[in-house]
């Protein structure tokens, strides 16, 4: 027997069980732990429905009593204290004719009546006197707060008015003041505008005696770019050096067309002789044609004869 092995069985064994042991014990605590869960729900919930019917007792109680029901009144053992009496007093709507509640020459509520209007004509008195007493107060109060604010309004015109005229008297001054400034400011301005006019006038005087318009000169003609190379309007004539310039292109160009004459006039010669020589040469050829044609005619004629004799022969 291998008792090593039994020994492991045995001990396997009892952890098994022990491991089962606890998950019941744990599947019981479990269980347990439910079953309060579950009497406290269950005494929630009685509770909450005990509250729901306390509260549906208290609501019926206080808003649905038999006094609220729409046939109450026919079942109210309390109905004939209630009731209202045949009659209330003289004025009573319910007292009609054929009730036989109210008769004619009836009072009722004379002395009641009478009581009311005493009190009420002396409450009256007394108010109208005392608005009276108030109406004079007040009145008086206006018064006397209209004269205060008269005299206030009065002594702030008369202020004003103070005020006004030496504010007045003031702006005058420093008007006349101002005017005298500007004045004299003005008179200087003028003077020195004379003596600036004067000064311009003497400057463009002299600037005129001696500028280029006056003086005539011929530089001022020289325009600004070469597409106007002289200025029209202050041409004042021909300098000498442009005179000499101007006869030293005259003589150039004369020279010039001379010798375009020159050649021109030679050219005319060469052209004359070539014509000359090809004419020469025509003529020379129209010649030499001539007499060959003359040549060929005669040696035409010989043989014309020839033929002529020897067809007479025959």
């Amino acid at each position: 027997i291998d008792k090593d092995a039994l020994d492991v069985q045995v001990k396997e064994r009892k952890i098994q069980e022990a491991a089962e042991k606890a998950q019941h014990e744990r599947f019981a605590h479990d269980m347990r732990k439910n079953d309060k869960l579950m009497c406290l729900l269950e005494e929630q919930q009685k509770n909450e429905i005990r509250d729901i019917h306390k509260a549906l007792n208290e609501f019926q109680k206080n808003f649905q009593g038999p006094e609220t029901r729409r046939e109450f009144d026919l079942n109210d053992p309390q109905a004939l204290k209630k009731d209202r009496p045949a009659r209330v007093s003289d004025d009573d709507p319910r007292c009609t004719i054929s009730g036989m509640q109210k008769f004619m020459g009836e009072d009722l509520n004379y002395d009641q009546r009478m009581k009311f209007q005493k009190e009420q004509l002396r409450e009256w008195s007394l108010q109208q006197q005392k608005d009276w007493k108030n109406a004079l107060a007040d009145q008086k109060l206006a018064d006397d707060l209209y004269d205060k604010f008269r005299i206030e309004l009065d002594r702030k015109i008369m202020e004003e008015q103070r005020k006004e005229e030496e504010s007045r008297r003031d702006v005058c001054t420093a008007t006349k003041t101002f005017n005298k400034i500007q004045a004299a400011e003005l008179d200087h301005k003028n003077e020195l505008e004379k003596a600036q006019k004067i000064k311009d006038d003497m400057d463009e005087i002299t600037c005129l005696l001696r500028g280029d318009f006056l003086s005539e000169n011929p530089d001022q003609a020289i325009g600004p770019c070469s597409k106007h190379p002289v200025l029209v309007d202050r041409w004042k004539g021909m300098n000498q050096e442009q005179l000499m310039a101007i006869r030293q292109a005259q003589k150039e160009q004369a020279l010039e067309k001379l010798r375009v004459r020159e050649q021109e006039r030679r050219r005319d010669a060469e052209w004359d002789r070539q014509r000359l020589q090809a004419a020469r040469a025509q003529l020379l050829w129209e010649r030499h044609q001539q007499r060959q044609d003359q040549a060929q005619r005669q040696d035409l004629d010989v043989r014309n004869a020839a033929l002529a004799q020897e067809q007479k022969a025959k």
